[in-house]
């Protein structure tokens, strides 16, 4: 006698049949479950770890983590008991398929979640991958995801209705545009971070500012429908993909590539203070290093030595970037005075540092410049006049 005459000789017997039939397919299940998990994880996770870790490549210890193993472990309880159930229960029975159904429904489940897997897998890889890491593909990996699921929930609803999946994937093609609604924000997610990986736009990382958005700080995260930017002040910014690509936004990755940030600021000088150097004015500049005796002999004004001492001083600067233009040069005079603009860039892009060479570098001007016989303006103060009495 076989397992099945046996099996449906007991239940013919039972008062309850349909009820012990439940039962030992529940027992069997979970039988089967527990003694796959207990495979997965003393047997092949196990082994699977000592094969990755003995190869110099770091890609399959990602791919084939203990999820990974894990979900494919998951799979042989559903596919056996798929296969032992024609010589347990009668084809024809509704328990029979009932739990036929469960099986593939249990089987698809398990295989989106797996595929999912996979795809989280993929996206670190690609993340760790020195040609792939700059380039802002989590969201196309989430997209997949969806659609994964999407695929997995009509081959599930088609699996207890006895319905056609392709009957079902073509009525939801009639409502794509209900569809279309719902995911709206995916969609154009996907769509932009397609457009900035391609055009190499946003990087995490990136120094950006969107002054409509109030962000101004690194990227942190781009995900298929947020863009996270985490501002000097700690807060955290969050924005649409979309917007990056439909509105302006200012991204400093250029400015930290090339190695110097730029410094352009003016000095406003008092144009009543701007006269020819007399003899005295250029022994003195002479004996103090900052003209030479050629230039004492020409006649020329204070402004234009000031000048061209400072130019030749920011030349030898050793935290200016010298590979990049040094400017001193005149504005457009306005009622505040004669604006002399500085235009250079720093050899360190870090703002800390930046900004105390400029503090540095303008202090110095402002001390050196009654040097030249030179006077910054600035408008007065109510302490500047006196009540005469």
């Amino acid at each position: 006698m076989n397992f099945k005459n046996f099996l449906e000789e007991f239940c013919n017997r039972a008062e309850d049949s349909q009820t012990i039939q439940w039962a030992i397919i529940i027992a069997s299940a979970f039988l089967l479950f527990y003694l796959c998990d207990l495979l997965s994880k003393k047997v092949i996770i196990p082994l699977v770890k000592r094969f990755t870790q003995s190869t110099a490549r770091k890609w399959d210890d990602i791919l084939l983590n203990d999820g990974t193993i894990r979900g494919l472990c998951r799979l042989l309880p559903g596919l056996i008991f798929y296969t032992a159930l024609p010589f347990m229960l009668h084809s024809e029975g509704t328990i029979y398929i009932f739990c036929m159904k469960v099986c593939k429904a249990y089987v698809a489940i398990i295989g989106v979640s797996l595929l999912c897997s996979v795809f989280t897998s993929l996206y670190q890889i690609s993340h760790e991958s020195e040609k792939t890491k700059d380039h802002t593909l989590q969201g196309v990996f989430q997209m997949l995801k969806i659609i994964a699921i999407g695929i997995g929930a009509i081959i599930v609803v088609s699996i207890f209705f006895d319905k056609d999946p392709s009957k079902l994937l073509a009525g939801l093609g009639a409502s794509a545009a209900i569809l279309m609604l719902v995911f709206k924000d995916s969609i154009l997610g996907l769509v932009a971070g397609i457009q900035l990986s391609a055009n190499d736009m946003l990087r995490p990382g990136d120094w950006i500012t969107m002054p409509k958005y109030g962000a101004d700080g690194f990227v942190i995260d781009v995900t298929l429908t947020t863009v996270k930017v985490q501002n000097w002040d700690k807060t955290i910014t969050t924005l649409p993909p979309y917007a990056l690509v439909s509105d302006s936004f200012q991204n400093w990755r250029g400015m930290f590539n090339s190695g110097g940030r730029r410094i352009k600021r003016s000095v406003f000088i008092d144009m009543n203070s701007i006269r020819f150097c007399d003899n005295a004015l250029k022994k003195e500049l002479v004996k103090k290093n900052f003209i030479s005796e050629e230039k004492a002999d020409a006649e020329t004004t204070n402004l234009t030595l000031f000048r061209e001492w400072l130019e030749n001083w920011l030349h030898n600067h050793s935290e200016v970037n010298q590979e990049m233009i040094i400017l001193v040069r005149q504005l457009q005079p306005t009622q505040h005075g004669l604006p002399l603009e500085l235009y250079f860039f720093s050899s360190d892009t870090r703002w800390v540092n930046y900004e105390h060479l400029q503090a540095e570098i303008f202090e110095y001007i402002f001390a050196v410049l009654p040097e030249f016989g030179l006077k910054a303006f600035q408008s007065p103060a109510g302490t500047d006049f006196k009540c005469k009495e």
